[in-house]
């Protein structure tokens, strides 16, 4: 397979859409930008990408508190101090370099071959660092100050980036950047997910947990209804009791509810729903 062409990964199933601005974001040499609910395999997408294309795979977690210099690169000045002091260390304390160590975007730009960035999360990060952050993957080079060092990326990686939406991003921002927004998957769709991570698994128990799992999610005053990953490990969840039948779904009997639903909020409002509607 074409290092540049992407079609699929053995455990991500994915449409002709999602497959397409994938390969023109790499063909383009942009980055991909994310959004949709959280759950629909937006970060599995990078796994999904390094898995088909065989790269390495670098994930940045953004954090609300981070510095684009701590995705760089950092420089442990504390553990130069110490070997200063004691001198039981097999390092020059004068070589400063000897003490820079490369964050995530840093070890994209040195690595060997091309590999995977996955920026998670962007919009938990502020307006400087979203597009201070382009700025760098714009020129895919930056300066360390403290050796007066430029650092030219070998290769440019592939850079998907998240949202979950949860802060708008700037017009710079995602001017820069082609975009896409992954839908939740309607019950076909999901019926092939739930086919790949569970081949050979009884049609009855598939069929009745999928039917369970869009009625749940329908339910009024639930802050985070279940996603994708929630139906995976409730599936496993149900298989994991012997005794348990799956002709007591669509009875209005469900089990582990709390594998779904992981606020208390929305567990009680889920649990009193499928009590009422047992009742009838």
């Amino acid at each position: 397979m074409s290092e540049s062409t992407f079609t699929g990964a053995s455990r991500y199933v994915l449409d002709a859409e999602l497959a397409q601005i994938v390969n023109v974001s790499m063909a383009l040499e942009m980055p991909l930008l994310l959004k949709g609910e959280p759950g629909t395999g937006k970060t599995m997408l990078a796994h999904a990408i390094a898995e088909s294309l065989g790269m390495p795979l670098l994930v940045l977690n953004v954090k609300s508190s981070m510095k684009l210099v701590e995705a760089l690169y950092q420089y442990d000045t504390l553990t130069r101090l110490n070997d200063s002091r004691f001198g039981d260390s097999s390092r020059d304390v004068s070589d400063i370099e000897a003490y820079i160590k490369m964050g995530k975007i840093g070890q994209s730009f040195a690595a060997d071959r091309r590999t995977v960035l996955l920026i998670d999360e962007i919009d938990k990060a502020d307006t400087d660092f979203q597009d201070d952050m382009l700025d760098v993957l714009d020129q895919m080079e930056f300066d360390i100050i403290e050796i007066d060092k430029t650092i030219r990326a070998k290769h440019r990686p592939v850079i998907i980036i998240t949202s979950n939406a949860k802060k708008d991003l700037s017009d710079p921002f995602l001017g820069r950047c082609n975009f896409h927004h992954i839908a939740f998957p309607d019950p076909k769709m999901m019926r092939k997910i739930i086919d790949v991570h569970f081949p050979g698994t009884s049609t009855a128990l598939v069929e009745a947990a999928i039917d369970a799992f869009y009625g749940l999610r329908q339910i009024e005053g639930v802050e985070k209804r279940p996603a994708t990953r929630e139906l995976i490990n409730w599936i496993r969840a149900l298989q994991s009791d012997p005794d348990f039948n799956p002709k007591r779904l669509p009875k209005g009997d469900l089990p582990f509810l709390g594998v779904l639903f992981k606020k208390s909020q929305d567990f009680e409002q889920a649990n009193r729903q499928v009590q009422r509607r047992a009742r009838y």
